[in-house]
């Protein structure tokens, strides 16, 4: 569910609100009660989960890549 931010024109309260994409915009500010909550324009965030598509390769385990561990194929 997407997370949409809002900002009241009449006192500049900000919130946030998690709604589904059919819910109707919220319109009354919790902190003054007016009918004056706007949408605000934020940047989309994606969430990868696990490794995602591109991980950072593994350190040697000597640190240096010279020991034995290091050196087997």
């Amino acid at each position: 569910m997407p997370i949409y931010e809002y900002a009241c024109t009449a006192c500049g309260h900000h919130l946030e609100a998690m709604q589904k994409m059919s819910d109707a915009p919220l319109r009354e500010c919790p902190a003054c009660k007016e009918a004056a909550l706007r949408k605000l324009m934020s940047a989309a965030g994606i969430h990868v989960r696990g490794g995602g598509a591109k991980s950072a390769p593994a350190e040697p385990p000597c640190g240096a890549g010279a020991c034995p561990a290091c050196l087997t194929d």
